[in-house]
């Protein structure tokens, strides 16, 4: 095996692939082909994207060190979806309106959601983009809000955790739409009022 990653599953790269491979198998190369349609325009088309490595180092479309505060290490959407840096996407929060609500292994073995996560869900209702966060086992629920300083907020619900993120953040983006959720990023103001 080598030590690369596939974008698809996140596993091993057979040592048979390819240099530029970035797909382990057919079924993960499809995988990543709907996350690629599946990402919100209003996300695709703002300059603020990095690669990651599997420990979430973020890195920028040449394997360099990235910050999620030095714009000069981000990138297009096009330049960073085809890099072969790290196994896959981040996109930058940088203050413009754009949030995510990160829902921390919300998610069990079967897919069903915990209690405290569609409490959350429920009140975004089919408004918003959401997808599955690149353990599997959680979702990032994106849109458009402001938090009060716009410094990110680590919130307990429950039984789970909410994180609240507008600025000096990056997010590991999967394109992994869940369920039915609509490719456009509604308004979260009123659901990131409730939370605080």
């Amino acid at each position: 095996m080598t030590n690369r990653a596939c974008e698809g599953c996140g596993g091993p790269m057979p040592i048979t692939a390819r240099a530029h491979a970035k797909s382990c198998s057919p079924r993960c190369r499809q995988r990543r082909s709907r996350a690629r349609r599946s990402i919100p325009s209003e996300l695709t088309r703002r300059p603020r994207w990095i690669r990651r490595t599997a420990r979430k180092v973020p890195l920028t479309v040449h394997g360099e060190a990235a910050s999620s505060t030095d714009p000069s290490t981000w990138s297009r959407y096009a330049y960073a979806a085809a890099s072969t840096a790290g196994v896959g996407l981040g996109f930058v929060l940088d203050g413009d309106g754009v949030v995510c609500l990160d829902l921390d292994h919300c998610l069990d073995a079967d897919g069903a959601v915990a209690g405290w996560a569609q409490n959350v869900l429920d009140a975004v209702g089919d408004s918003t983009w959401v997808e599955v966060s690149a353990s599997g086992d959680g979702l990032h629920v994106w849109g458009r809000g402001r938090l009060p300083g716009d410094a990110g907020r680590r919130l307990r619900l429950g039984d789970g955790t909410v994180e609240v993120y507008a600025i000096g953040r990056y997010i590991a983006v999967t394109g992994q739409t869940w369920g039915d959720t609509p490719r456009r990023l509604g308004d979260l103001q009123h659901v990131i009022d409730s939370l605080l």
